[in-house]
């Protein structure tokens, strides 16, 4: 008998969702679950959310064009300028933002070669 919790079974989902993209991994960092392309952390879950780093410019125009955008503070620390949160109260609704994870995923790729 196996007992999911509702965090496990936001994980499996999420990453049945991100670990099907070219190049994504998942590793625990400070005891997050992250996901990385390139080495570099694209993605983390935090609480009821993802973060994901884009540039500066289009992190801001996704806090204003969007109502399920908040600013990325995982535990409470300051949020930046490069990082938002996606919030879903179900996991398998990320499906919706895949176009968003690959964004991230590409900005993060190209900020590794400048």
């Amino acid at each position: 008998m196996t007992t999911d919790t509702p965090e496990s079974v936001r994980k499996a989902l999420i990453d049945a969702l991100l670990l099907k993209l070219p190049g994504v991994s998942a590793r625990k960092i400070n005891g997050l679950d992250a996901y990385f392309v390139s080495d570099k952390m694209f993605a983390c879950i935090s609480g009821g959310g993802i973060g994901l780093r884009f540039s500066a410019a289009v992190a801001t125009e996704l806090h204003f064009s969007k109502d399920n955008v908040v600013p990325f503070q995982p535990r409470g620390l300051p949020a930046t300028r490069e990082w938002i949160q996606i919030d879903r109260a179900d996991a398998a609704d990320y499906e919706k933002d895949l176009e968003l994870f690959q964004a991230s995923i590409e900005f993060v790729k190209a900020a590794r070669t400048r």
